[in-house]
């Protein structure tokens, strides 16, 4: 028996070595994981901060300063939800605090921006419809929220909130001098107004979240991409104010579109039609 138990403890005291070094590869492993949930959350946190900084800036008067941390934000809100994907960390936790960051980022940033910047001169209506603005951005990612998973991946319902965001940013962008003047101010009331209405219509914008490089017909659009960073390097100001006024364009120009192909589809039904009556009457 005694030789028995001596060999049962050596076998204990070779194995212990191990089960510390597995001890410690769960430990690690785990701080790996929590760094990984953690990674989106600091992109997530730098879209608020600049967010932030926009707000400020915008109320010290610096404009050129103020618009490009809403494109910094927008850029940092593409990469966390990136980020979480490739890392399997995607939490309930990070959908919310985005959506709080987008609301500071992408509704209270720009609404303050072009209230500084042109809604002054306005007053009281100014400043409201600065609030509109905030609302509706609140509103289109609560609805966002809620539906995602049931919605078509490829179109947005409403339009975006960073896109809508983009429209006053790269107008004050490109023209960062102040508007002093009542009836210069009304079509800043336009640019504000008429993006909060689209973030809470149903009108489809296109998401291009199933877009495939893999596919032979993304070599086109590759080089497009590619002319479009060259000018953008060379005339940023130009092609942001271009690129968010085409974005909220192609959504009615898509609804023109779908619109001439159903009457087309129609048309061809009917004459169809027509062909079967005729050679069912003779």
């Amino acid at each position: 028996m005694s030789e028995e138990t001596e060999l049962r403890r050596s076998r204990i005291r070779m194995l212990a070595p191990l089960r510390g070094t597995t001890d410690r590869q769960k430990e690690q492993g785990g701080r790996v994981r929590r760094g990984a949930y953690l990674l989106p959350s600091l992109f997530t946190l730098g879209s608020m901060f600049c967010g932030y900084a926009c707000i400020v800036y915008a109320m010290r008067g610096e404009f050129t300063t103020a618009a490009p941390f809403i494109g910094f934000a927008l850029v940092l809100d593409m990469l966390d939800g990136r980020i979480a994907r490739m890392t399997n960390s995607t939490s309930a936790f990070g959908i919310e605090l985005d959506s709080l960051a987008d609301v500071v980022s992408f509704g209270v940033a720009p609404a303050i921006l072009s209230f500084a910047w042109g809604l002054h001169p306005l007053g009281r209506l100014g400043w409201a419809a600065g609030f509109v603005f905030v609302a509706a951005a609140a509103v289109r990612l609560a609805r966002f929220n809620i539906q995602t998973g049931s919605v078509d991946k490829r179109y947005f319902v409403g339009m975006p909130s960073p896109a809508a965001a983009a429209i006053p940013a790269s107008t004050v962008f490109a023209y960062p001098y102040t508007i002093d003047t009542y009836t210069q101010a009304l079509p800043v009331l336009a640019m504000v107004v008429v993006p909060a209405l689209l973030m809470v219509s149903t009108i489809r914008f296109q998401s291009f979240k199933t877009f495939d490089l893999q596919s032979r017909r993304s070599y086109p659009v590759l080089i497009l991409i590619a002319v479009g960073l060259a000018l953008l390097v060379s005339h940023p100001e130009l092609v942001l104010v271009a690129l968010s006024y085409a974005y909220l364009a192609s959504a009615f120009m898509g609804m023109a579109w779908s619109r001439i192909r159903r009457r087309g589809h129609d048309d061809q039904k009917d004459e169809s039609a027509a062909k079967d009556a005729k050679i069912s009457s003779s």
